[in-house]
């Protein structure tokens, strides 16, 4: 089931951002992020996130297209149970390149990259939390959907699944999101790339 943009609710809104035909375009805010205490030391929650509820389980699906540029430039896909437990996962420039990037933080914050293919300015992110697991998969066009992380993830009777941005290095980032769609959580085996 496809989403209106219009109807979800900002964590840290950005100055600018609009909703039209194209889908939901914002410009990140100066030195924004979400991060907790692993490596760093310190806890960041001032990233862009606009969320929307689901039930226990669930799928989420994005588009995201941008040109990401400054070292750790993100967006992606954010699910959210409070600032102590969450999750985003999307393309991140860093050591000079973009990556598929995943940070899932319950109480702390670990760190993953790869590289699932080539062109990460404009790809699709999908995300499937069930039964205290998060499934990681992106697609180059939206239809083949290979296996990018599979990870415990907290139980919690519903979450909040939405487009994140953040900019920790800089501001001016911008970022569209289309095609964003929630639905009941899928059940396909896990190299089952459709």
């Amino acid at each position: 089931m496809n989403v209106n943009f219009s109807d979800g609710k900002w964590l840290n809104e950005p100055t600018r951002w609009h909703v039209d035909h194209t889908g939901l375009t914002l410009t990140t805010d100066e030195k924004t992020d979400f991060w907790r205490k692993t490596y760093y030391g310190f806890t960041r929650d001032s990233g862009h996130f606009l969320g929307f509820p689901t039930a226990d389980s669930f799928t989420a699906k994005v588009r995201i297209r941008g040109e990401f540029r400054t070292l750790y430039d993100q967006a992606g896909m954010m699910v959210r149970i409070d600032e102590n437990r969450w999750a985003k996962t999307g393309v991140e420039f860093t050591d000079g390149e973009l990556f598929l990037s995943t940070v899932i933080t319950d109480g702390k914050s670990d760190w993953s990259v790869s590289r699932p293919f080539d062109d990460l300015e404009d790809f699709y992110i999908r995300v499937t939390v069930a039964k205290g697991a998060m499934r990681i998969q992106a697609s180059r066009y939206g239809k083949v959907w290979p296996l990018v992380r599979l990870a415990p993830f907290p139980l919690a009777s519903a979450y909040e699944v939405g487009p994140t941005a953040c900019t920790p290095e800089r501001g001016d980032l911008t970022v569209n999101f289309s095609d964003f769609a929630i639905a009941p959580a899928i059940t396909t085996d896990l190299h089952d790339l459709s």
